[in-house]
């Protein structure tokens, strides 16, 4: 092989799916079998084998038990309007986000308290094993999951005041700014960073997903006075959804 030539299986892998993103192999068309790839291509098995494992780990194509491999419905990807924090206003922020994007947004969630891991003390700067409140969201647009969210505020900032719980009380549902002005806590900052991964076993259930999909993860750190009061993890499905950013010009 020439420096630089693709290995067999990735070409065979990248003709298969030129085919599939053109049209030639529609959705929920059957993939040519291991022996007409090999026979087609003038690969061997194992070559054939490893271009469907190739396609399958991108999602392009789904096995489906006794019946053989065939091509998946490829989603258009629709939107996940994001802007940072808001002033108060009365509502969530991904409600008001969402509804600026014409579409109806619900949510479900659950908090308890736990002990902060090493990592989540260094991003909170607090205390390994201090307590902190954390809740986990399911977000839906017109009832199918969209997004999961997991948030940690330290319960040296909330604890025993009528926020401690960011979805109950009269604040339940608001947006970590306006809750934590209600405690004399003024968030002035706010920052995001955007990775990806495979997404974990647990997050595709909860997401529709197939087996190693890739998730976009948003790591937001809410700050007051360079305090931080809330750190989150935002996963969203990447073959779904796009997330779109209003920044705001100062």
């Amino acid at each position: 092989m020439t420096f630089g030539e693709q290995p067999a299986y990735l070409r065979v892998a990248s003709d298969l799916r030129e085919k599939i993103v053109n049209g030639s192999l529609p959705p929920h068309t059957r993939l040519p079998s291991q022996a007409r790839i090999r026979e087609e291509y003038g690969v061997s098995d194992t070559v054939a084998l490893e271009a469907r494992k190739v396609l399958m780990a991108e999602g392009l194509v789904e096995g489906r038990s006794g019946s053989g491999t065939y091509v998946r419905e490829r989603p258009v990807p629709r939107r996940i309007a994001r802007s940072g924090y808001r002033p108060a206003a009365g509502a969530s922020p991904f409600r008001q986000e969402q509804t600026a994007e014409g579409v109806h947004g619900t949510w479900e969630s659950r908090s308890e308290q736990e002990g902060a891991s090493a990592e989540l003390a260094e991003r909170l700067g607090i205390e390994p094993g201090d307590r902190v409140m954390r809740t986990r969201y399911t977000f839906r647009e017109a009832g199918e999951p969209m997004m999961l969210s997991t948030s940690w505020e330290p319960l040296a900032v909330t604890g025993r005041t009528p926020v401690m719980l960011p979805e109950e009380g009269p604040l339940g549902g608001c947006g970590v700014v306006e809750r934590m002005a209600a405690i004399d806590v003024v968030v002035d900052n706010v920052a995001e960073q955007v990775g990806a991964r495979p997404g974990l076993a647990e997050e595709l259930l909860a997401l529709g997903g197939v087996p190693g999909h890739v998730v976009m993860v948003i790591e937001r750190t809410y700050y007051a006075s360079g305090r931080p009061v809330e750190t989150a993890d935002v996963v969203v499905p990447a073959d779904r959804f796009r997330v779109g950013y209003h920044l705001p010009v100062r």
